[in-house]
């Protein structure tokens, strides 16, 4: 069973409104903050996390709704899973730390609160890794039958309440295994421990009504969000570092550095890495070199 990082403490932080996010604190240095994906926890750092402690202090945070943190109900328009309210918990949560300024690493999920985090609060991001991700309306308005086969779940996660969460809670250990399979192409990526770790953060139903809502933002108020953005003219204002699996939907479906060049008013750099969605935890040596050469 998955515990802990080597030497990290663990802490859960008011933010604000009533929520608390849980994190994993370690190393010395200049602050990083790293935010995992779906149907993860923070655990999915655990292969890099105590080497990037050796030069940063590390704060691997649970998305709200995920792992420990707190789980509220989404409401009608999901505003309480925005990627707006997410990332605002993250900068309280750093602010609680005493930092006001930061490196931010998010993949997946996480890449996208981080996307946000860096339009609404530029001056808090030195600079900024997104894993595997493009932008979500980009991938949106890609959607072909290749597309839909691979990300099913942008579809079936977005249904209505409480259709999906009824369906996922039937049997949470078979959606999760499922999940992670389909996405992961590394043998031995994930052992019996962290994959138990994930079954178990995600049986509360209030963790799988947060992932829903997660997902249901995204396809909602965080198009919004996003197209006001582009609107305004608001770009990325801090180095942007794009790093995806070469052997998944990603890299064979967009020209990810130009995606995230159109978003960007500062340097884009990055590349494909040899594995599939889960690049810290299937490849973890390379994900760390090239994160070290950003940072």
């Amino acid at each position: 069973m998955f515990e802990k990082f080597e030497s990290f403490t663990s802490h859960t932080v008011p933010v604000g409104n009533g929520i608390e996010i849980a994190a994993w604190k370690g190393g010395s240095g200049p602050p990083l903050l790293l935010l995992h994906g779906f149907p993860e926890t923070s655990a999915c750092w655990r292969k890099i996390a105590p080497q990037l402690a050796e030069r940063f202090t590390v704060i691997a945070s649970d998305l709200r709704g995920y792992g420990r943190s707190s789980k509220p109900p989404g409401g009608g328009d999901h505003a309480a899973y925005s990627k707006r309210a997410m990332a605002a918990d993250q900068v309280a949560l750093m602010k609680a730390f005493g930092f006001d300024r930061f490196r931010l690493i998010g993949h997946d999920r996480g890449g996208r609160v981080a996307h946000r985090l860096a339009l609404d609060h530029p001056d808090a991001v030195e600079r900024v890794a997104l894993l595997d991700i493009a932008p979500t309306a980009t991938m949106y308005a890609a959607t072909d039958r290749v597309f839909a086969e691979a990300y099913y779940h942008w579809f079936f996660l977005i249904q209505p309440a409480d259709f999906p969460e009824r369906m996922i809670a039937n049997n949470t250990r078979h959606y999760l295994r499922h999940t992670i399979a389909s996405w992961c192409r590394t043998e031995g990526a994930f052992d019996e421990a962290i994959l138990r770790h994930y079954e178990e953060a995600l049986f509360d139903p209030a963790a799988i009504h947060g992932a829903c809502e997660d997902y249901r933002a995204a396809a909602t108020i965080d198009l919004a969000h996003d197209a006001e953005s582009d609107a305004a003219g608001l770009k990325l204002a801090m180095p942007l570092l794009a790093l995806w699996g070469a052997r998944g939907i990603v890299a064979r479906k967009f020209n990810v550095l130009a995606t995230w060049r159109e978003k960007s008013a500062a340097s884009v750099e990055g590349h494909a890495i040899d594995c599939g969605h889960f690049l810290p935890e299937e490849a973890p040596e390379a994900t760390l070199k090239a994160l070290l050469g950003f940072l």
